[in-house]
Formats: C-alpha cells, sequence, structure tokens
C-alpha cells in the first residue's frame, strides 16, 4: 500500500501488523526527534529548527506536514493577530511519550563517550531522566536545571511528565551539569535526595 501526501508517495511495509502500521506513521528518519522535541510543550518552527541540527529546512517541513496529517500533531497559530505559528503534540502524538520514554531506556547505555561532533542539547536529557526522578521521588513536582536549560517533573501515582521551564513551587530542584546528566543518564551516578526532602 502506498498513501498519498500530496504528489510525493508515501512508502509502507504492507504488513498486516502494528509494529509496520506505527512505523508507517513515525518510522521515517528524523519522525520521532520531531516527536521529541514536542513532548514537553509547543514549539515554533524555528525553535524545532534550532534543536533538531542537522535537519534540513525541507525535511523538517515534510516531517512536520506528515505528522500532522497522521494525527501526530497540530499547528495553531499564537499571539497578537496569530502571527506565530506553534506545532504542539495531539492526544495520540502524546501516546508516544512512552514509547520515546523506552526507547531512551533502551538506548541510554549506548550514549559512551560524547563524539568531537556529536550535538547536544540539555533539554534532550528530560525523557532519560525521568526514570531517576521517578526514582527520587514517588508524588511530586521536580525542577531540574542544566546550565542555562530549565524544565520540571510532575510525579504522579499515574506516572511522569515533563514540561518547559521552572516549576513554581517545586518540591524539589536539581542542578546538573551535562556531566552529571550523562552519567545519571546511563546508570553511573543516581541522584540522591537532600536529607531534608
Amino acid at each position: 500500500m502506498i498513501r498519498y501526501s500530496g504528489m510525493v508517495p508515501r512508502r509502507s511495509y504492507d504488513h498486516f501488523c502494528a509494529v509496520s502500521r506505527a512505523l508507517d506513521v513515525v518510522g521515517d528518519r528524523w519522525s520521532l526527534l520531531v516527536v521529541r522535541e514536542l513532548s514537553s510543550g509547543p514549539r515554533r518552527y524555528s525553535d524545532l529548527f534550532a534543536d533538531l541540527p542537522g535537519i534540513s529546512t525541507d525535511v523538517l517541513a515534510a516531517r512536520l506536514k506528515d505528522l500532522e496529517r497522521d494525527g501526530i500533531l497540530t499547528r495553531r497559530r499564537v499571539g497578537p493577530r496569530a502571527a506565530t505559528a506553534v506545532y504542539e503534540l495531539t492526544e495520540s502524538g502524546r501516546g508516544l511519550r512512552p514509547v520515546l520514554a523506552a526507547l531512551s531506556a533502551w538506548g541510554a547505555p549506548l550514549l559512551g563517550e560524547r563524539g568531537a561532533t556529536d550535538a547536544v542539547r540539555a533539554h534532550w536529557f528530560a525523557l532519560p531522566l525521568g526514570r531517576a526522578v521517578a526514582e527520587l521521588i514517588a508524588e511530586g513536582v521536580v525542577t531540574v536545571h542544566i546550565g542555562e536549560t530549565t524544565f520540571h517533573y510532575v510525579v504522579t501515582g499515574a506516572g511522569i511528565s515533563h514540561h518547559d521551564g521552572p516549576a513554581e513551587a517545586p518540591d524539589l530542584e536539581l542542578h546538573l551539569d551535562l556531566a552529571a546528566a550523562t552519567e545519571v543518564v546511563m546508570g553511573t551516578r543516581s541522584l540522591v535526595a537532600p536529607a531534608n526532602s
């Protein structure tokens, strides 16, 4: 089966299998990384482009269009007179968060040493650090600072979610550098709660 997006044919595995159908939607190169970027909240096109080093503008535009067509994300106008557009995950797209968390957990041991040409963004640690945060606090809000980047987690009995920026009244604040964040993600270092928490 080939589905069409405009004039460009879209390839399919043609397997009557849930995994292959899922990969038909999010298996293209960069697709899940776009979803990762949107997993903590809405982003402008320029933000996505800046935080996906190596992607071309044509490929980013194509992935956004495909993911919007497939109901993974939506585009909406914001700001004065709706001058700016942002992309955000739909309910279906938010359903990929556990998939990203599982991929992140699986890929963490593969990080190894950072190569000289490896791009890095501190917010890329939000997904894999979530496991360590969930082990640190059973319920509550945790703000994490990695360099100039800040994000926070909300931990409940139903699970954990991460969001851009600091929380208003966190139960705990963590300050990490990239090296410490990498060690926590790889499992060679653990987060330790302060004695008074």
